[in-house]
């Protein structure tokens, strides 16, 4: 017999909780979980295509332009040409670096609290299990 609880809303509803308690940390540097991840992986490709990253953090690529341009607007990602004129590449501005240095701590705060509340067992177990799906 199928399981009463849909695994899709119930994950959504984790993923929704585990993202307030990050935006909810990063909200004193006025940027959201979603804007500082990018950020985050900006600065390890750097310089990055817009298709690379977009690649790199499985989102569509139109998305992850629309975010680039908030991005850009606050100051912290400059959009360049490479060879390919048409192709926009990513750099962070030394805001969106001095932005990473001060959420850092934030964000591993936040990284130890989900830590300590589930256990390392549960930790690795939740883990091991998202990365299967």
């Amino acid at each position: 017999m199928p399981s009463e609880t849909c695994h899709c809303i119930v994950l959504r509803q984790a993923s929704r909780k585990v993202s307030s308690y990050y935006d909810e940390a990063l909200a004193p540097l006025g940027v959201n979980i979603g804007q500082f991840s990018l950020l985050r992986n900006i600065n390890r490709l750097e310089p990055v295509s817009l298709t690379e990253l977009a690649g790199k953090v499985e989102l569509d690529r139109s998305t992850v332009g629309r975010n680039t341009k908030v991005l850009e607007r606050m100051g912290l990602v400059a959009i360049g040409h490479g060879e390919d004129q048409r192709e926009a590449m990513l750099t962070l501005t030394e805001k969106g670096r001095g932005l990473l240095a001060k959420g850092a701590p934030l964000w591993d705060s936040v990284q130890e609290n989900i830590e300590v509340r589930l256990g390392p067992e549960k930790t690795k177990q939740l883990l091991e299990l998202l990365r299967e799906l």
